[in-house]
């Protein structure tokens, strides 16, 4: 059986038990390497207490995202044990981490399969609630800025780059002002009820000052970033003008005033475009 098609069999498996993902997921990192699944398995805690990844009441599309990122790194380590190829890119990234883990190698090789699974997975984004769709842009938007913050610092914090390599390295703890959403989001899914506006109302104040402060000003230059660094530029189509598109064209933030700690934030890490 091919690598691909033996890592598909073993995501399959844990379909029914979300529990056990979280364990095939841990898996994959061997011990010296644990730390850097840290905010990884943070994120999928996050997606099992919401329910998102149950077979029954859960999402497909957020299954079909983390599906793909298990199935890549699976059919990394199969690869790399027996030699040979893997099948995508996507799982390729994952085999260089192992050969050269570090901080930059994770990120390309998370990241890419978020990306992809992204852009493979788009048909079943418009099963989603308007304000479940806002969160699935935003959650993108954050992970590549936290991977512009090793690899394109500047444009991340401007006169502050030299952090960014601190902050975004996936083994620290101060990663999770990023890639931890519980004070972002809602815990519960589906959303039923409730609107973007009173989502965005209910946002952290520091969550809410690195999305207008930080994020959007940028984010069309972030999407372009990726693109390039992933060699997919059908990413730069889910946002344009500051506007994310992903899923459709009403994905957006709701109209609200910036707030003093966003105004800092864009002031001190303006950068020049180019």
């Amino acid at each position: 059986m091919q690598a691909r098609e033996l890592a598909i069999e073993r995501v399959e498996a844990v379909q029914a038990q979300p529990d056990r993902r979280l364990r095939v997921a841990a898996e994959c990192y061997p011990a010296r390497l644990a730390a850097y699944g840290r905010a990884e398995l943070t994120f999928l805690r996050w997606e099992l207490n919401r329910g998102v990844l149950d077979p029954r009441s859960g999402s497909r599309w957020w299954r079909a995202i983390n599906d793909r990122l298990l199935t890549d790194k699976i059919e990394a380590r199969l690869v790399r044990a027996d030699g040979g190829r893997a099948s995508t890119p996507s799982a390729r990234s994952w085999g260089e981490f192992l050969d050269a883990p570090t901080p930059l190698s994770w990120y390309r090789a998370h990241n890419h399969s978020v990306v992809s699974g992204y852009l493979d997975s788009e048909g079943l984004v418009d099963a989603e609630l308007a304000v479940e769709r806002f969160m699935i842009n935003v959650t993108l938007a954050r992970v590549l800025f936290t991977h512009a913050l090793i690899e394109r610092p500047g444009l991340a914090l401007g006169r502050f780059a030299r952090l960014g390599p601190r902050i975004a390295d996936p083994r620290s703890h101060s990663v999770s002002l990023f890639l931890d959403l519980r004070d972002v989001f809602p815990p519960r899914y589906p959303l039923h009820g409730l609107s973007i506006q009173q989502v965005l109302e209910n946002e952290g104040r520091l969550a809410r000052a690195i999305d207008d402060g930080l994020l959007l000003p940028k984010v069309d230059r972030l999407y372009a970033f990726a693109a390039a660094s992933f060699a997919e530029p059908r990413l730069t189509s889910l946002v344009s003008n500051g506007r994310f598109c992903y899923g459709r064209p009403d994905v957006d933030r709701a109209v609200r005033e910036v707030t003093a700690l966003a105004r800092l934030f864009r002031v001190a890490t303006r950068t020049r475009r180019g």
